[in-house]
């Protein structure tokens, strides 16, 4: 920069010499005086500046004096001059020779033209010295603010450092804990935490303006917008990038493979001109409105910090030593994400981590919370804080295990054997590329496996509209019931990954089995124990949850949406693929933070989706595909959670609180039923499931008994019997057991069951019950009060053999083994898990698809990148 100030200036010189040489010549005596002490000024701060970079003895302060020197001399000159005839001679006393002035050292020529042809001269002296004499020396300028994340510029640093033609600055910056009304609390300073080798500046005594670095590296992308912590104002993007041409930010994390929908668009995306990502896959994470041509796939200078200590591993602190001589050294990573999803569940969790570590003389645990829990606890689950200081204080107390707060997390994962703990954070990441053992934790999981346990995560529901001999299981396996009684055997595997639940449900249709997709975004046909065809869908996803359910109308099956932009149809007699568009801002909402998806069902020929806010239907032509609107009178807020085809009528169950609402779609009439019975409520411990709402899905579903409807719970307390005609609600008993309460965290809940559908088994009033929590199938009669149960069958041993063990998880958790019920805590400590061994070699192939230059370079080519001209805008 301060190169090209020089030029700059030498320009300006350059322009003056031509305007000096006009005012001589008009004689303008006062406004060449003038423009010549311009020009002495302006060559002695240059020569200044060029001094403090150069030193005194550079050649281009010798010329600049010189310079002045000639300026001075004409200076004179101009000042005795009465006027210029314009004949090359001048009037007045003091004239020797035409055209010359007597007086100063070198008896120079007044004459415009000769005067301008001296400094001209003089001007191409320096303009030379300073193009070849100059060499460019670049400032780079590093701004973290938290020294456990010095990780993420180290090795860029690194660079610049070695750099001869670099003064590289490390400038860390203070930081603010944010109150919970989102102001400002108490400011942290971290820059005594940094190793000794990195010489530290002090970010109140550096002069940004005045500097201009070259390049600015800075990792924290939120500005002002971080629910938990703000930086400085004075470093918010928005002015930083005031003081620099370059402005380059570095993620403070890397991932699995997936990206949280909190990091697709930040404040710093906006000012800076680079964005580095850690391969060209997680382009499409980020927001289309930035542009392409701010993103460099250039890897993630954490994976530099982790190999370089892993190949050699620091000295262990001395309270360390003796805690891991001779163990097994296992990691304990607890994430902010982790404990904010639920929080009660997650410091269960921590609890039972600790007593499957306690008292074992084989392994070492090593707990490192994340640097910003307590904050975060403080700002957003203050509740909670003194659960978490309890549980913190007693680790530390009993003094078995080892708490780790020092600001290097490479260090630590260097001296650490195994990680245990979340997924989808920047640790897991380092410990896939330093290729070591990861070990996902369920933290709904908070006890040892009973022997039944494993049926919590293999029978994961039943199909409202009787497409139960396929089920699709845990690992994307497909089983099937040969004689459709619920008793399954091992079909084949859906997919190369061992997690990701990437598919839902399976329809058999004209002989052909069709996969439909959960986070998949595509229909496979199986046959034979194969698949037979992959029917690709049009991919617009990175992140999971494309789609929420499947309905089958005919020859059609439609796919309804999660978080894809369309709804799907599979023409099943082509297997083609048709899309409905702009459509799901009618049954699909973003409200207060919460991810909606209405009701749906099948009507006639149509495919009916509800709003989950309000009164709105889309109606959907299976054949046409034609879309009508419409809005039910008298309308309500409560929204739709389940829509239920009742003969020629729709039922709607609310989202939020205890509307039931009746529907005839052929005349528009529609009825409202709230007086519901003042004991329903939601059940207890319900409430971590549906946020700040005290009435939320209470009803699974609705099932049509004479003149009345069924209503089974889903968050609720009870069924209930509404009366169709009268409206009058009362709770009805079911004759068996209904399991209210969830079981263990084996048992992922979303509902205390669901009656999914008619059957006419024990008369014409039967109906197939799901008790959720129980995993339980039975047949209820109506009429009688009978019921029995259906046994659900599968082959623990079979299940035991295809368990995955070590492999690729999915494309968001790239290569680990997972928690369940066949994968205990317990076992993986004492080596005794099913499934496939852990591989080094495999995990490290799988994190090189997903980081770039992760061989040790990644700093090195951020650096040079930045350094280049091409990289200035």
């Amino acid at each position: 920069m301060q190169k090209n100030q020089a030029e700059e200036f030498l320009n300006l010189l350059g322009q003056a010499h031509n305007e000096i040489k006009a005012a001589i010549r008009a004689n303008e005596k006062n406004t060449a005086l003038d423009l010549l002490g311009q020009c002495q000024d302006g060559a002695m701060k240059l020569g200044e500046m060029i001094e403090k970079a150069e030193g005194e003895d550079f050649p281009t302060i010798h010329l600049l004096e010189n310079y002045c020197e000639l300026v001075y001399g004409i200076y004179e000159e101009v000042a005795g001059m009465s006027r210029y005839t314009g004949d090359g001679t001048v009037s007045e006393k003091g004239q020797g020779e035409k055209g010359t002035i007597i007086g100063g050292e070198q008896g120079h020529n007044a004459n415009p033209g000769t005067t301008w042809n001296h400094l001209n001269e003089s001007l191409k002296q320096i303009r030379n010295s300073v193009r070849n004499d100059i060499k460019i020396r670049k400032e780079a300028v590093f701004l973290p603010y938290k020294a456990s994340m010095w990780d993420s510029l180290e090795s860029v640093w690194e660079a610049a450092k070695a750099d001869s033609d670099c003064d590289a600055y490390v400038i860390p910056i203070p930081y603010f804990d944010k109150k919970p009304d989102g102001s400002l609390g108490e400011m942290h300073y971290e820059g005594e935490q940094y190793p000794e080798y990195v010489p530290i500046t002090k970010y109140d005594e550096f002069d940004f303006k005045g500097h201009h670095p070259d390049m600015i590296f800075i990792h924290n992308p939120y500005d002002m917008a971080n629910a938990v912590t703000s930086i400085h104002p004075f470093f918010y993007s928005s002015n930083i990038k005031k003081f620099t041409d370059c402005l380059v930010y570095i993620p403070y994390y890397i991932t699995t493979g997936g990206m949280s929908e909190g990091q697709s668009l930040c404040s710093a995306y906006v000012h800076a001109d680079y964005i580095i990502i850690q391969s060209e896959k997680f382009r499409k994470f980020f927001d289309p409105i930035i542009p392409d041509k701010k993103f460099q796939a250039l890897g993630s200078p954490k994976s530099d910090s982790v190999l370089k200590k892993c190949q050699n591993p620091p000295e262990a602190p001395e309270s360390w030593k003796k805690k891991m001589e001779g163990k097994k050294v296992y990691f304990y990573n607890t994430s902010l994400g982790g404990i904010l999803g639920n929080t009660e569940k997650f410091l269960k969790k921590m609890e039972y981590v600790f007593r499957c570590f306690r008292g074992r003389e084989d392994v070492c645990l090593l707990w490192r919370p994340h640097p910003l829990m307590e904050s975060t606890l403080d700002s957003m689950r203050a509740e909670y804080r003194p659960m978490y200081d309890s549980l913190k204080q007693q680790f530390i107390r009993e003094d078995w295990g080892i708490f780790d707060d020092t600001p290097n997390i490479e260090d630590t994962i260097a001296l650490s054997d195994v990680y245990i703990g979340d997924a989808g954070t920047s640790v897991t990441a380092l410990f896939g590329i330093a290729g070591k053992p990861m070990f996902i934790l369920n933290n709904n999981i908070s006890e040892e496996p009973s022997e039944e346990d494993w049926r919590g995560e293999i029978i994961t529901g039943f199909r409202r509209d009787g497409y139960d001999e396929w089920k699709i299981t845990q690992g994307n396996k497909l089983y099937y019931s040969p004689d459709n009684d619920y008793r399954y055997e091992y079909y084949c595997d859906l997919s190369e990954y061992a997690g990701g639940e990437y598919y839902s449900s399976a329809i058999e249709i004209n002989g052909k089995v069709y996969i439909c997709p959960a986070n998949a975004q595509d229909i496979l046909v199986i046959e034979d124990r194969k698949i037979i065809k992959r029917i690709e869908l049009e991919r617009f996803l990175e992140v999971p949850g494309a789609f929420n359910l499947a309905w089958r109308i005919g020859e059609y099956l439609f796919l309804v949406p999660n978080r894809y932009p369309y709804i799907v149809r599979l023409d099943t007699r082509n297997d083609k693929v048709s899309y409905v568009m702009g459509s799901n801002e009618i049954f699909i909402r973003e409200i207060d933070g919460e991810h909606r998806v209405g009701g749906s069902c099948t009507w006639n020929q149509y495919l009916m989706l509800a709003s989950p806010v309000d009164s709105k239907v889309l109606a959907i032509h299976s054949e046409s595909l034609e879309t009508q609107v419409f809005t039910i009178k008298p309308g309500n807020s409560c929204g739709c959670a389940t829509m239920i085809a009742v003969d020629k009528e729709i039922w709607f169950l609310p989202y939020v609180g205890r509307m039931v609402t009746r529907w005839d779609p052929e005349t528009g009439e529609a009825r409202e039923y709230s007086e519901l019975p003042e004991t329903i409520h939601m059940r207890d411990g319900a409430a971590g499931y549906c946020g700040e709402n005290k009435e939320s899905s209470l009803f699974s579903m609705a099932i049509p008994y004479k003149n009345n409807l069924i209503l089974s719970p889903s968050l609720g307390n009870m069924f209930l019997m509404l009366n169709r005609d009268t409206g009058k609600c009362e709770e009805w008993k079911p004759p068996f057991e209904v399991s209210y309460e969830e079981k263990n965290g084996y048992f992922p809940f979303w509902s205390v069951g669901i009656f999914v559908r008619k059957t006419d088994v024990l008369g014409e009033w039967s109906y197939r019950y799901y008790d959720v929590q129980a995993r339980k199938l039975y047949d209820v009669d109506l009429e009688n009060g009978g019921y029995r149960e259906i046994p659900i069958e599968f082959d623990k041993k079979e299940l035991e053999e295809h368990a995955a063990g070590f492999d690729k998880t999915s494309q968001w958790m790239t290569y680990s083994c997972n928690e369940d019920a066949f994968h205990s805590l317990s076992d993986f400590l004492s080596g005794k898990t099913p499934g496939k061994l852990f591989s080094q070699e495999l995990q490290r192939e799988a994190y090189r698809t997903i980081v770039e230059n992760n061989d040790g370079t990644c700093g090195e080519k951020i650096y040079r990148f930045a350094a280049t001209e091409d990289a200035f805008p």
